[in-house]
């Protein structure tokens, strides 16, 4: 979610700057010329901040701050001065055995919680809520949602029973600025290029990558989840033309096998 300021201003933040979407973020925001105020938890480790400080436009204008969401005041510096916050931080209840479910939870909450601070505050504000991110990646560790498609490729015979909404992370990155900088930008925007249950996805690997080893059938022999429709023209209003999933999938398993997360 993002705090709009007037378009034209060029000093923003942005919290949980590691991330995958984050990362894009601040890559299109140096690309367009921001000077940028990044939060990370630690600058001490690379795996955080390296991919980072080698973007284009880093060196001149890329600031990082260290923050946690759980120490009060740790953000205020960052935040500073700036005229728009971009927020992805999000914290995660790590000793479970289902941590996504945790990660979902805390997004909902956050969302929550911000919308009820703007409306008692009269800050403007925009929230931007995509389905599973997929595409390359900046940063050198693997997200969930790159995961999703890295499963499929480790030699499991079974896909799970499932569909989902996929959206380009490119796309993400840029629907998060573009409402920042267009005024009449307001509420919520659902980014889901398509849903397809994960046969679908499986199929296409298939079309672009013939010699690898794919799962062949579902997980269960339950009838197969049923998929749905988002409708994209509020997302359209910023200006977004998605990328379709098969570039999405071609660019996120170019990506992992390019960094040596799966081998061909």
């Amino acid at each position: 979610m993002d705090f709009k300021g007037e378009k034209g201003k060029k000093k923003v933040c942005i919290t949980g700057a590691s991330g995958y979407i984050a990362s894009w973020i601040v890559k299109l925001l140096l690309d367009r010329g921001y000077t940028v105020n990044a939060t990370v938890r630690s600058l001490n480790d690379p795996k955080k901040v390296d991919h980072l400080l080698a973007l284009d436009g880093a060196k001149e204008r890329l600031h990082l701050f260290k923050a946690n969401l759980l120490e009060e005041g740790s953000f205020d510096s960052a935040i500073c001065g700036c005229d728009g916050v971009f927020h992805t931080a999000s914290p995660i209840k790590l000793d479970s055995s289902n941590p996504q479910k945790w990660y979902l939870l805390s997004k909902t909450l956050a969302e929550e919680a911000a919308w009820k601070f703007v409306k008692e505050n009269g800050i403007d504000m925009v929230s931007i809520n995509p389905a599973v991110v997929i595409g390359p990646l900046l940063q050198p560790t693997l997200n969930a949602s790159s995961i999703a498609v890295s499963s499929l490729i480790n030699g499991s015979e079974t896909y799970q029973n499932v569909s989902f909404g996929w959206v380009h992370v490119k796309d993400v990155a840029e629907a998060h600025i573009r409402a920042f900088e267009i005024p009449s930008a307001n509420g919520r925007y659902l980014l889901n290029e398509s849903v397809n249950h994960v046969s679908e996805v499986v199929k296409i690997l298939k079309e672009l990558y013939p010699d690898l080893k794919l799962p062949t059938k579902p997980s269960d022999d339950k009838p197969f989840d049923p998929t749905y429709k988002v409708s994209k023209e509020k997302v359209e209003s910023l200006g977004i033309t998605y990328i379709p999933l098969k570039v999405s999938l071609k660019e996120t398993v170019d990506c992992l096998i390019a960094k040596k997360f799966i081998s061909v």
